[in-house]
């Protein structure tokens, strides 16, 4: 599990870094709010905050209140488990708890064997709500353009298992409890419909359309659905720049529609406009709009703002020069929490819920006791295809990643190390050729756009090494932007580091859609029964 040292002097320099990368990158904020008081530059204190939130990739997001405590699931596409869980007791401090899909057991093609890849498939824009009536939590998604999976848990934390497939696509799904606990689900692209489900949730009672998105709005997706003043609301986003509302006094319409946000300027200087995403409340009766920016190549971010709401029964964004403001007066007293960023040492017997594989790994080829052991568990010169790489998402804005790793049961062939982790990839890492170890820095290892392997990677540079422990570092600058690049180093005694090629351009790109992470892997070219220790994983905002 992670070990935050809030105390210690690693943290206040984490603190610190905080706020002199949200000053260099917004500036100090005195800018006044529309429809709220006045808002100041960010401070240790709770009287605001800065956007975003998290500077992480979490992007589709559904977030909801069950009394003093919110909850976050996002997208998560090819990695497992699924559909990670976070909470807060104040609206911008964080921590994962779970994920609501524990394996993606759609197809054998999530488990990275036989030639079979899931890139960019999976969990795309989903939903998670709390039922009351009968205490359990709900998650739904359409895998696929396919059929509807449902998860529900007798708590949040789970366990989590497979309860319904329906033959429907609850495409871009929100999913309402209502008053009398009906449960409904928005979907849809363009063609907006709403589904009511059994009281169990687990199959449709009817769907009907409710909405024909016209052409001088165009795409209209990535439904949530809620319920006010006895008026029902489905947000809806026109990608990926505006977010508009429709209202209606019945859950199966009429609606009439209202635009909500369209082409703000971003908190974040370099990103998309804020969009998708939905509505929040806070028990004292306060509203706040959660949306996501375009924040390539660090992925997609949530930022906030407060709304209030019009006499026409619509939500009215909070905006600060006519833009999504950079600092907002804080929603709660603040409720601090552990850090996202530290060292994760792998105590106990499971992973940490920061950390997801990319497609389901081969459960029985790693173990974590007092750090994490990695068997080889592919026989291949691609990293896309090599099973059992763990993902970390990097913290922006520029955040710095190192692994103590233990090369001494590493066999002939294999390759280990610290990946930035995309569609286009590079890497440090460890290679053992018959008993010839080096440390070597890989790029060129891509995808082309249908994610089929166009290149397994070019050695940019290499020095001789010994087994044992080594030290393999990689600093990544993820503020929203072009030229933003990545570096490797390493150390042999965990003091002294050495920079290892040259800078690796991170991309831009969108169609991969989730952004660069972290990835530790292990692989083996000419057999298997290989193996790497990691002692540690450390995270530190560097700026």
């Amino acid at each position: 599990m992670m070990l935050f040292r809030r105390t210690n002097f690693l943290s206040a320099l984490c603190l610190i870094s905080v706020v002199l990368a949200y000053k260099a990158v917004h500036g100090s904020s005195s800018e006044t709010a529309t429809n709220t008081r006045a808002g100041s530059a960010v401070t240790l204190a709770a009287a605001s905050y800065t956007n975003p939130i998290i500077f992480e990739d979490l992007a589709d997001l559904d977030v909801f209140r069950v009394e003093n405590a919110w909850y976050y699931s996002a997208s998560t596409m090819h990695y497992s488990p699924g559909a990670p869980i976070l909470r807060t007791y104040d609206l911008i401090n964080w921590e994962y708890i779970g994920h609501s899909v524990p394996t993606l057991e759609w197809s054998s093609e999530y488990n990275l064997t036989d030639g079979g890849r899931a890139y960019v498939q999976g969990i795309w824009a989903s939903t998670m709500r709390y039922h009351a009536d009968n205490n359990k939590w709900y998650w739904i998604g359409c895998i696929e353009f396919g059929k509807t999976y449902v998860y529900t848990a007798p708590e949040v934390t789970g366990p989590w298992s497979l309860a319904a497939t329906l033959d429907t696509c609850f495409y871009d799904a929100g999913l309402l409890v209502d008053d009398d606990g009906t449960m409904y689900v928005a979907y849809g692209n363009s063609q907006l419909s709403v589904a009511q489900l059994s009281s169990d949730g687990l199959s449709i009672v009817k769907t009907q359309l409710v909405y024909s998105s016209p052409g001088d709005i165009g795409t209209l997706e990535g439904s949530r659905m809620y319920k006010y003043n006895g008026q029902y609301y489905i947000l809806v986003t026109r990608p990926a720049s505006s977010e508009y509302v429709l209202k209606a006094s019945n859950p199966f319409g009429s609606y009439s529609i209202k635009v909500l946000a369209s082409s703000l300027s971003p908190p974040v200087s370099g990103g998309g406009n804020p969009h998708q995403g939905g509505l929040v409340d806070t028990p004292n009766g306060e509203w706040y709009y959660i949306a996501f920016e375009d924040a390539y190549p660090g992925g997609r971010i949530p930022v906030l703002a407060p709304i209030t709401w019009g006499s026409d029964g619509f939500p009215i964004l909070t905006t600060v020069n006519g833009g999504w403001g950079v600092s907002y007066p804080a929603p709660m007293p603040e409720h601090p929490l552990p850090l996202l960023v530290g060292t994760d040492s792998f105590d106990g017997t499971a992973l940490g819920h920061a950390w997801e594989w990319n497609h389901n790994p081969d459960m029985s080829k790693f173990t974590v006791r007092d750090g994490l052991t990695l068997y080889t568990a592919t026989v291949t010169d691609d990293l896309y295809s090599a099973r059992n790489t763990l993902t970390h998402r990097i913290h922006g804005p520029v955040s710095t990643a190192t692994i103590v790793l233990d090369t001494t049961n590493m066999a002939d062939g294999d390759r280990a190390g610290l990946a930035l982790f995309r569609d286009q990839s590079a890497w440090i890492g460890v290679s053992n050729n018959g008993g010839t170890i080096t440390i070597d820095m890989v790029n060129g290892v891509t995808m082309d756009a249908n994610w089929r392997t166009t290149g397994t990677g070019t050695t940019a540079a290499s020095v001789p090494a010994s087994s044992g422990n080594i030290y393999l570092r990689s600093i990544a600058n993820i503020q929203p932007g072009s030229d933003r690049t990545g570096a490797f180093e390493y150390s042999t005694d965990g003091s002294n580091f050495t920079t290892l090629g040259t800078p690796f351009p991170l991309t831009t790109d969108w169609h991969y859609f989730i952004g660069y992470r972290w990835g530790i892997f292990n692989y083996a070219t000419k057999a298997l029964g290989g193996s790497i220790k990691v002692a540690a994983f450390t995270q530190d905002l560097s700026y």
